[in-house]
């Protein structure tokens, strides 16, 4: 670990109240976290991918303001410092805003990526890096139903911060937009969280488990097959990955007005246990050749389970790292009859793809889902984004060091 010229948030509290005195089988995004701990921030791969994923997050995406490429590389070398700091607990910078001092690390973790905006806007080549552009880095088609809003979409980088503590995973994007205030600004930002359970996998908002077929984080082939970039692309990119993020809108209100069993028939699991329909257990194979005795799939042909599949995507896996948010009311219009009017919930998911190409993997998948899903009836897709995410560091190194070689 890096040592650091400031104390530790403690340390640094205490001198703050001296002054003041003074003046394969599948694998689940299974549950976060529970202690207060640390996650270490140097190693081959970025923190906060195949990390156990704590209670909280908060994701943020930036605007680049200057055009300077100079400003850019040093951008991302203090971050990458600020990162490994708060990492440990310790103030990201000498103006360190306070709110977290005297919290533990709480299992923070701080990943970064960059966005299409970095290498080319509108036809420019903005830092003489457009080379460097990965093939895999593509910009998102728009896909049937979306309605992404621009002030929830794109971003020249991204950070997220997850931690079992919300006002530590706040605090660290916080401070790391502080740090950009010469180079980068805000664009736009969705906090989420996690249920605590023990020993399951996790809930959405819609009852459901979410993750039973994710693969294993902790198999190296399931990783590197579907997660970690390789040969394929730009050398700064090897160990890296891609993201794309989408923030969901889930219709809740409309949802919970459903029967369970037309709810299960959409999804293709059942609610309380999680197996596949037809299935006995969460992680059993789904039979997608199961017919009932009038001849009908047992799995609906556009049930979510069955349009999300692998085996029915040509082998098209992801890794996905969700969060539930809530943010409040809004009057909003349904997409769907009854196509109520009012104040309801503005909550759902914030949908986290990692994937070693986004062409075969999200893209490939959602295709399909977007045209035929029976769960589009309950979502809408408001907001979304494309990274590249630079493998990780050394002590000494910062984030995305290749790209600027």
């Amino acid at each position: 670990m890096s040592t650091c010229p400031y104390a530790s948030r403690r340390g640094f509290l205490g001198g703050i109240a001296a002054g003041m005195a003074a003046v394969g089988t599948a694998h689940a995004t299974t549950a976060p976290a529970e202690d207060a701990g640390t996650e270490p921030f140097y190693g081959p791969h970025q923190g906060g991918i195949a990390t156990p994923p704590p209670a909280h997050t908060y994701f943020a995406t930036f605007d680049i303001t200057t055009d300077k490429r100079d400003d850019v590389r040093d951008l991302l070398k203090r971050w990458t410092q600020a990162a490994a700091n708060l990492s440990q607990g310790k103030p990201a910078l000498p103006t360190d805003s306070g709110e977290a001092l005297g919290m533990a690390p709480s299992r923070l973790t701080i990943n970064f990526g960059i966005g299409p905006g970095l290498f080319t806007q509108d036809g420019k080549d903005r830092f003489g890096l457009a080379a460097h552009r990965p093939a895999a880095l593509v910009d998102l088609p728009v896909f049937v139903g979306d309605q992404l809003q621009p002030a929830r979409t794109g971003g020249d980088l991204c950070i997220q911060a997850c931690a079992n503590d919300a006002q530590v995973a706040f605090h660290a994007v916080r401070q790391l937009a502080a740090a950009a205030y010469d180079t980068a600004k805000l664009r736009w930002a969705q906090s989420g969280f996690l249920p605590h359970v023990t020993g399951q996998t996790v809930r959405n908002l819609m009852g459901f488990r979410d993750g039973s077929s994710n693969p294993d984080p902790k198999n190296p082939h399931d990783m590197q097959t579907v997660v970690w970039a390789g040969d394929e692309g730009p050398a700064w990119m090897r160990g890296g990955t891609y993201l794309v993020a989408r923030r969901i809108r889930i219709a809740l209100e409309h949802w919970d007005r459903t029967p369970v069993a037309f709810q299960e028939a959409t999804v293709g699991r059942s609610k309380i246990v999680g197996a596949p329909i037809g299935g006995h257990a969460e992680f059993d194979a789904a039979n997608f050749a199961a017919t009932d005795a009038d001849g009908n799939p047992v799995i609906a042909e556009n049930a979510h389970v069955r349009l999300a599949a692998a085996a029915n995507n040509g082998g098209a896996r992801i890794f996905r790292r969700g969060y539930s948010y809530n943010d409040g009311l809004n009057f909003t219009t349904e997409r769907w009859p009854p196509w109520r009017q009012g104040m309801e919930y503005d909550a759902g998911l914030l949908f986290m793809a990692y994937q070693r190409d986004p062409r075969t993997g999200f893209i490939k998948i959602f295709e399909r889902m977007a045209k035929f899903d029976m769960l589009n009836q309950f979502v809408t897709h408001t907001g979304s984004g494309i990274f590249a995410c630079p493998p990780g560091c050394e002590q000494g190194g910062f984030i995305g060091q290749g790209l600027f070689a």
